[in-house]
């Protein structure tokens, strides 16, 4: 892998470290690649490896006790998977499949743990990235909870990752409709609706079937927040 494409400089907590620090972490790194569909791993599965994904994207859902399947997050490029079992030594209650082929890199937990004694940096910074993402449950919580299915869309929208397109955030939806309005609790149709409005009232602009630009933060965060 390239010196300037390596895992390690693409996620946050290992993005203040110096580049021969940088170097010196990926010595450490295992790549492992997946098909689309191809599962991860699943619920229960011994587990002793975090994972950093370098391209590609993946779903972790779980399996209610109805037997559907409720979808929890996505991760895509910089984001980690089994951090829960790396801090917590608890095996995972999750299934992670591919949405998509998907390329990782992989720490084992003993290397890991060595790495956090020698670069303490890596601690505060993989505290604050779960902050972040707790940040986000607690708003997309807030949200399902109302009535206001815009809400939940809005709050989906905002905590998607995304890129500047013509001095615009534009973000990708992950999955196909009918798996996002399950995961919102909603029905394909109505999302279809919700984005249109949002559309119609110049919020965000659609392109295709799923990038979105946000061309007005400010109010997506309102309708993300109702009162």
């Amino acid at each position: 892998m390239p010196e300037d494409d390596l895992c390690v400089t693409r996620v946050p907590i290992f993005q203040g470290l110096a580049h021969d620090q940088q170097l010196h972490i990926a010595q450490f790194v295992r790549p492992l690649r997946v098909e689309k569909g191809e599962m991860v791993y699943g619920p229960g599965d011994s587990v002793s490896r975090l994972l950093v994904m370098h391209s590609g994207q993946l779903k972790v859902s779980h399996t209610a006790t109805n037997g559907q399947e409720q979808i929890l997050r996505t991760v895509t490029d910089g984001d980690v998977v089994g951090e829960r079992a790396f801090l917590t030594g608890h095996r995972p209650n999750e299934l992670v499949t591919a949405l998509e082929d998907s390329q990782m890199c992989v720490f084992d937990h003993t290397d890991l743990a060595a790495l956090l004694r020698d670069y303490p940096d890596i601690s505060r910074r993989m505290l604050r990235t779960l902050s972040d993402r707790l940040a986000s449950v607690e708003r997309l919580l807030a949200a399902i909870t109302s009535s206001d299915v815009s809400a939940r869309v809005a709050a989906y929208l905002l905590d998607l990752p995304g890129s500047m397109r013509n001095g615009a955030p534009t973000v990708r939806l992950p999955m196909a409709k009918q798996e996002i309005a399950a995961y919102l609790g909603t029905t394909p149709e109505t999302l279809s609706r919700r984005l249109a409005a949002l559309s119609g009232s110049g919020v965000i602009e659609l392109h295709g079937r799923r990038d979105v630009t946000i061309l007005d933060i400010d109010a997506l965060e309102r309708v993300a927040t109702p009162r």
